[in-house]
């Protein structure tokens, strides 16, 4: 299945698809401050949709094989801009906050540019999933801190 708005090139889309994710998953704080070092430089970015905010139906599967169930609702906010150029940026976040939604679609068409997409890379994907991966790290040191081994002692008889 191909996604329309993505680039053609199986490489850029899975590239895109690694920024736009870093992006999503970043904490709305932190994408903040990093859009407001870029913003003033940037092409400015028309509104097409959005952001809204609605609901996606989450979906599982008993024992990962079974037939899929609905198994509840999250909040999602969408957000679709152009740029002057052009280019058209889109995100879907997690949660309701409308300004870190539309701060994605703006750095999804930016990531776009050819002349802008190694800053974002560089000054906003780079280091939130240096965040990312160091915040998993953390989680697996305290996980791993509460760990038990079990043993079994041979009783001998056998």
């Amino acid at each position: 299945m191909t996604i329309p708005f993505l680039p053609t090139s199986p490489s850029g889309a899975a590239d895109r698809r690694r920024a736009m994710a870093a992006v999503a998953l970043a904490p709305s704080p932190f994408l903040k401050s990093r859009y407001a070092d870029l913003v003033d430089a940037a092409p400015s970015a028309l509104p097409v949709r959005g952001p809204e905010v609605g609901l996606v139906m989450l979906r599982g599967r008993a024992g990962g094989g079974g037939a899929a169930f609905n198994l509840g609702e999250a909040s999602v906010c969408r957000a679709t801009v152009r740029l002057e150029t052009g280019e058209v940026g889109h995100a879907m976040i997690l949660g309701r906050d409308a300004e870190k939604a539309r701060i994605a679609a703006h750095l999804d068409a930016l990531w776009q540019v050819d002349a802008w997409r190694e800053r974002i890379e560089a000054e906003v994907v780079a280091p939130a999933l240096a965040a990312d991966a160091q915040a998993l790290r953390e989680r697996a040191e305290e996980t791993a801190a509460t760990r038990v081994d079990f043993f079994t002692v041979a009783r001998g008889e056998d």
